[in-house]
């Protein structure tokens, strides 16, 4: 959008804005209504950016991971809520660590489609705990507080 047509459509946004406020409460609606009507306008060339930013941008997905998702591609929030998915529609989730009675529901079964993943797990977090699943086999559990260190292990 050029930036005239961007002025123009944000001055038409201000103009609703004012005519709702002196209709909805005199003189201080019109200032708030046109206030609300700047705030909605896009900002930097109509590009929205909170939705390119943080756990919104779409990242570079590792080979294992993209076949698992079917996709290159994906902000993280989609990464965590896919596994999360699919740990639930299997039934992945325990009231067991590798077969004791521990933290019910909070740990995830390794089956062989996730182990792929899994296995690419090796970081260090920033308090220095090291989060190491290069060993793990199929049917062994994982807490569910390493899915993070799972999904950083398996992005570009």
């Amino acid at each position: 959008m050029s930036k005239s047509k961007q002025r123009d459509e944000n001055m038409s946004n201000q103009i609703e804005g004012f005519i709702k406020g002196i209709i909805l409460g005199g003189i201080i609606g019109a200032v708030v209504g046109i206030l609300y009507a700047s705030k909605d306008a896009p900002k930097n060339g109509g590009r929205n950016m909170a939705e390119e930013k943080g756990l919104n941008r779409p990242v570079k997905l590792k080979a294992d991971l993209a076949a698992f998702l079917g996709a290159s591609s994906l902000p993280r929030t989609e990464i965590t809520k896919k596994l999360w998915d699919y740990i639930k529609a299997n039934k992945l989730q325990t009231k067991t660590i590798n077969g004791k009675p521990e933290n019910a529901g909070k740990n995830i079964v390794a089956d062989a489609k996730l182990i792929k993943i899994f296995n690419n797990t090796k970081t260090t977090s920033k308090t220095g705990k090291l989060t190491d699943l290069t060993q793990l086999k199929e049917g062994q559990t994982i807490d569910m507080m390493q899915m993070a260190s799972v999904v950083s292990a398996n992005i570009e």
